[in-house]
């Protein structure tokens, strides 16, 4: 193999070129191309010349696939990796809108109103009874509770899509290269 000007690779005048080829095997570039790169190779010394497309714009190739089956496995992975960080997002939002409304004050505003009504038998504070602690704990118990139901269904869902899969084929989706 000699090099060219650019540092690449060009391949020796007996030798036939590389020929990139396409998912089925088919070349990318014609025999006519081969020809006329191998010609442009050897008349100018090793040096790479660039031809031009006779037809313009390039083609955009468009492939048709068929989603047929789902791994449960590698659902069930990324359900409960998603699921993970909705459970993490969902805590760390209510800590936040737990101190929001602990500035504004609207837990002593609404002590203030039961016991000016007259409710406040046994000295009602809202402040204790929704902790910040008492409120993450709630909401973590929650967010993995939800983190099983998601991962579950989930699961549930790909397996029935499966099944159906199997009766009508797939979705069918076209690919374009743009």
């Amino acid at each position: 193999m000699s090099e060219n000007i650019e540092g690449q690779q060009m391949p020796e005048v007996g030798q036939a070129p590389r020929v990139a080829r396409s998912a089925s095997s088919q070349p990318l570039i014609g025999a006519d191309q081969v020809q006329a790169h191998e010609g442009a190779s050897s008349a100018s010394g090793g040096v790479k010349v660039r031809e031009k497309r006779r037809g313009g714009a390039p083609r955009a190739r468009r492939m048709s696939l068929s989603l047929t089956r789902i791994d449960a496995w590698s659902a069930a992975k990324v359900a409960f990796m998603l699921s993970i960080a909705g459970g993490i997002i969902q805590i760390v939002a209510v800590a936040l809108l737990w101190g929001m409304l602990n500035v504004v004050g609207v837990f002593d505003q609404v002590t203030q109103i039961v016991s000016s009504t007259g409710l406040d038998a046994g000295g009602f504070d809202l402040t204790n009874v929704f902790s910040l602690g008492t409120v993450l704990s709630a909401t973590t118990i929650f967010s993995i509770v939800e983190v099983v139901l998601i991962t579950v269904l989930v699961v549930i869902l790909t397996l029935l899509y499966n099944v159906v899969s199997t009766l009508v084929g797939g979705i069918h989706v076209t690919l374009g290269d743009d």
